[in-house]
């Protein structure tokens, strides 16, 4: 490739005076049918230039290649020349394809491109063929690929990227490409064209497209690349590449200043206008225009007059009365312009409004009871592209109402989506609690949402409200009255029902009270009836209100002679059940329940043993209570007591109920925290010096011993070195030692016997010290000085395999001990070796962290006498 680049360019500089033209560019794209794409290359060009290109060629990206010809040569201020070249092509299945066109030359003297005048000019853009996610058309890019800018002054631009279908969009910066769309050798993005400006002050918005460059200081002409990305649900589906010229020139002059809102919304079939104002500070002329999406739309397109140019300020109105198929989940955005008439350049200031469509609310939701469930209707949407609707419920009302930019349900209001459908035809939906029926006594409360094919969502609807009808007994209390395993008695007391259908159900009536020791009612036996709706007390005695607890459901019967029937049942409802964990110096209390209404709260009760009563001690929001402050080994009794209510009216309010007593003696089964672990090394007595924390300083009191742990390989398991019998001990010396390496831990114990988890490992390598290495010079001359060749300081070697040579490759000595201690005598002859330089091998076995490693060594070692 880069042997093809340079004869490229070689062959491309005797054309120069044919061809010093290209300047900015991109290619987009638009979805005709089926696998028919039309294709368009805009090009912005020298104009003197002699090489004008009525026709140019497009590489497909599916080995094809095209020529499109020109439809459009506009010439434009400044030697600017604006050309569009248009082609369909038909692709032969789904698939990546990359776009192209690469032009001989760009134009002579760009700053930033060494050589400009014999670089290619090469754009590209990726589509995408997925079936899955269909047809697909390209932003476009409504302002165009050249600017010009100011020394000293900010440089603001903006591609005005408009995506038809409502596709995501997200921009960042490419180096600009050459020849079959390599990087340009010696490329340099604008900012570092001056050595003294700091990286960062060239920067473009990721989710807006803004191009800041903060600012300019060398004038000239500059060309830089960004890619324009395009995403559906989540996938990229194109990307485009434009190349794009801005010149900055010495100019005196500050540009004008764009007042106008940033993000707003409309509602479909309504009308949005808000005042865009442009000032400038030198009282130039100026002139306003804007570009975007909503100027684009084949139906009620926006209007916003360019006014005439003013000195010094200027302003004009955006009007725009969008309908129901220009909602989309993406804004719509607007690209604002302001342009003064400054010599030699005329500067810029730009600025984006991003405009919410928003589909209108389903008006005139009702609910109302049907048996154990509740139907909702509304009218259809106005909206004829609306795709179907989605429906939510809370308990109780929110009294939520949207605010002007807020569509769908959001979390806050405490709605859970329980259903959609899938056609906008269909305005009925009915709740009944997944199959399971609703609960009678609840208020339930609903909204209901438009939406649109992209997963746009409109304005919530109306909030409606209601609750079954009052048919059935509804339990609103089973309390316990006394606790014991046989002598036990549960209060259950119900709301009687006051809206049977006398016509189906005439009386006399009859409660049934079933009874199952347990919270979910798996074995209900009768327990006692009533033949009077008023009697809506039961007092169940000798039972065990002690080890399990109580669930009820009371059946309301047609009791009349030859027309005995079930007229309905009420919502199984247990007493609140409470257990104690013991703890150190504390009991945790937990308690479990199955009712229909809504507990929000619980008092807890403790035992006074000195009085005999009861007293409160706290309270919980939770099924929870942690009782600190114990004495280990004392006995505590509790109680809890459940404060709830329904959310439908008419229902006593609020709903008090008792546990049973439960009594608990807290007990020493936690653990102290660990300690906090440090080691030192010694490489010099080859030992460890580990020290930790006490806990007892800081969140324990009871620690009496420590067991320190250790392992001799990273991974391996650690084994109890030691043990310390005293809290005071907080330091341990392990020595002795093989190898310093190896990893430590610590664990406290209390008196109980509880062990804390691992202290923070902490591992030892054998780097901590000197590695093993010989000296390179020794005198075996007796004079108790340095006769012998031994190691410098080391530790944890186990052995060596030394071998040392004469200057002839003749081994004069050979050993496995570390130490070495050769006194400079052949091991053959026992004869002194003569002066002079011997070489040597030594494979080091060393004790590592790993495990045993082998470390080569080669050297010289001098032998003088």
């Amino acid at each position: 490739m880069v042997r093809y680049l340079v004869i490229a360019l070689l062959t491309l500089v005797s054309i120069v005076s044919y061809a010093t033209h290209e300047r900015a560019g991109e290619i987009t794209y638009r979805h005709i049918s089926g696998l028919t794409y039309e294709v368009k290359i805009l090009t912005y060009t020298f104009a003197p230039s002699p090489a004008d290109r009525p026709e140019l060629e497009i590489l497909w990206g599916d080995g094809t290649s095209s020529i499109l010809e020109r439809v459009e040569k506009i010439d434009l201020a400044n030697d600017i020349r604006r050309n569009v070249y248009i082609g369909q092509h038909t692709y032969s299945g789904a698939s990546t394809y990359i776009l192209s066109m690469e032009d001989p030359n760009r134009n002579y003297g760009i700053i930033n491109i060494p050589n400009s005048v014999n670089v290619p000019f090469y754009i590209e853009t990726k589509l995408v063929i997925n079936p899955f996610l269909g047809p697909n058309n390209s932003p476009v890019l409504l302002n165009p690929p050249v600017d010009q800018g100011c020394v000293g002054i900010p440089f603001v631009h903006n591609a005005g990227a408009y995506d038809a279908d409502g596709d995501s969009l997200s921009y960042k910066f490419t180096m600009c490409k050459t020849v079959s769309g390599t990087f340009i050798p010696g490329y340099e993005y604008p900012n570092v064209a001056d050595p003294d400006h700091l990286p960062g002050d060239f920067t473009i918005n990721a989710v807006t497209g803004d191009i800041v460059w903060d600012s300019p200081t060398l004038q000239g002409e500059y060309n830089f690349a960004f890619i324009i990305e395009e995403w559906r649900n989540g996938l990229l589906i194109s990307t485009i590449t434009r190349d794009m010229q801005v010149e900055i020139a010495p100019c005196d002059n500050t540009p004008p200043v764009i007042h106008v809102i940033t993000d707003t919304c409309v509602r479909a079939g309504t009308t949005i206008r808000f005042n865009v104002v442009a000032t400038d500070a030198d009282n130039d002329k100026i002139t306003l225009t804007a570009t975007g999406g909503p100027f684009l739309l084949e139906s009620n397109p926006a209007f916003f007059e360019t006014p005439e140019d003013s000195a010094g300020r200027v302003s004009s109105p955006f009007i725009w009365s969008p309908e129901c198929s220009h909602v989309q989940k993406r804004p719509y955005t607007v690209y604002f312009k302001a342009i003064d008439d400054g010599f030699p350049v005329s500067l810029v200031d730009i600025k984006t409004t991003n405009i919410s469509v928003n589909g209108p609310p389903p008006k005139n939701l009702e609910a109302f009871p049907l048996g154990n469930s509740i139907q909702l209707n509304w009218e259809k949407s106005i909206c004829p592209n609306a795709s179907g609707y989605k429906i939510y419920r809370r308990l109780g009302s929110s009294g939520f109402i949207h605010g002007p930019c807020e569509t769908g349900v959001p979390e806050y209001t405490g709605y859970a989506l329980i259903g959609s459908l899938n056609s906008s035809d269909l305005t009925s939906f009915t709740d009944d609690g997944g199959g399971n029926g609703l609960l009678h006594g609840l208020q339930y409360c609903y909204l209901v949402i438009a939406v649109f094919p992209d997963g746009a969502e409109s304005y919530a609807s109306n909030e409606a409200c209601a609750s079954l009808k009052k048919d059935v007994p509804i339990i609103t209390n089973v309390s316990v009255e006394i606790t014991g395993t046989t002598d036990g008695i549960n209060r259950v007391v119900w709301s009687k029902p006051t809206e049977i259908d006398i016509n189906q159900a005439p009386g006399p009536y009859r409660y049934v009270i079933s009874y199952s020791p347990d919270l979910n009612g798996s074995s209900l036996n009768e327990a006692g009836a009533y033949n009077d709706l008023n009697d809506t007390i039961f007092i169940h005695s000798g039972i065990n209100t002690q080890i399990t607890p109580s669930s009820y459901v009371i059946d309301l019967y047609n009791d009349q002679p030859g027309n005995f029937f079930l007229i309905g049942s009420s919502q199984l409802s247990s007493s609140v059940y409470i257990s104690c964990e013991p703890s150190d110096n504390s009991i945790h209390l937990t308690w479990s329940e199955n009712v229909p209404w809504q507990n929000e709260k619980y008092i807890i009760y403790r035992l006074n043993e000195t009085i005999q009563q009861y007293d409160s001690i706290g309270h919980s929001l939770t099924r929870f209570y942690a009782d600190t402050g114990l004495i280990n080994g004392v006995t505590y009794c509790y109680y809890v007591k459940s404060i709830g209510h329904y959310s439908s009216p008419g229902i006593i309010d609020p709903i008090i109920n008792l546990s049973q007593r439960a009594c608990g003696s807290p007990l020493d089964n936690v653990a102290p925290c660990p300690p906090v672990l440090s080691v030192d090394t010694d490489c010099d007595l080859v030992a460890n010096l580990l020290t930790w924390t006490n806990p007892n300083n800081y969140c324990a009191d009871d620690v009496t011993r420590y067991y320190i742990y250790f392992t001799p390989t990273l991974n391996g398991d650690f084994i109890i070195l030691d043990s310390l019998f005293s809290p005071l001990d907080t330091s341990y010396l392990h020595q002795n030692l093989a190898s310093i390496s190896g990893c430590y831990a610590i664990t406290a114990l209390d008196s109980i016997g509880n062990q804390s988890v691992f202290s923070n490992v902490i591992c030892v390598s054998i780097d901590s010290c000197s590695v093993y290495a010989i000296p390179n010079v020794f005198t075996p001359n007796a004079d108790g000085f340095n006769d012998y060749l031994v190691p410098f300081p080391y530790t944890s070697v186990e052995r060596i395999e030394l071998k040392i040579f004469n200057r002839w490759g003749t081994v004069v000595y050979e050993t496995t001990d570390p130490r070495i201690n050769w006194d400079g005598k052949n091991k053959d002859t026992d004869q002194d070796c003569s002066e002079g330089v011997y070489f040597y091998i030594c494979d080091v076995h060393e004790i590592t962290l790993t495990g045993l490693q082998k470390r080569s060594l080669q050297g010289t070692v001098h032998l003088y006498r």
